[in-house]
């Protein structure tokens, strides 16, 4: 596992009218401090990433479909750095993960329907200085090839 990085599984309390699952809470230690919320979209086989941020941390489920996220430390003081991590996370899979500033990361929706993910980062988006490093999904910074392995 990536240094920092901190995975939890998530509860899915169903009954007879369909089910609640809690994500996140403000009395959470996981969940200080809080940022905002915001949901993006990846429709099947789409990647999005690579990104990271130098301050902020990151808080993300994925509620509808199933994506594999995929996270990079490229921190250069971190005992990890150089690692890749892979996580399914989604309806069949619902893990909350907590992502440290410096680890590079990137989703792909592996299934048939759009993954729905639901991020909470511990700051607001600032629109004058954003926090947002990009990197290409394909390029060579990143030794990881997002294909579907068959076998």
């Amino acid at each position: 596992m990536i240094a920092g990085v901190v995975t939890r599984p998530l509860r899915v309390i169903p009954d007879e009218r369909g089910f609640l699952m809690e994500i996140l809470r403000g009395d959470d230690p996981l969940g200080q401090p809080f940022g905002q919320v915001y949901l993006t979209v990846a429709y099947p086989g789409v990647v999005k990433g690579w990104h990271y941020h130098k301050e902020q941390t990151d808080r993300m489920t994925v509620v509808h479909g199933m994506a594999k996220i995929v996270l990079y430390d490229m921190r250069a003081d971190s005992p990890t750095r150089g690692e890749l991590a892979e996580y399914f996370v989604g309806e069949r899979n619902p893990l909350l993960l907590k992502i440290p500033p410096g680890v590079c990361h990137g989703m792909k929706c592996v299934g048939p329907e759009a993954a729905y993910m639901i991020n909470v980062p511990d700051r607001p988006y600032d629109y004058e200085r954003p926090d947002e490093y990009r990197l290409a999904p394909h390029g060579s910074e990143i030794p990881y090839d997002w294909s579907r392995r068959d076998g």
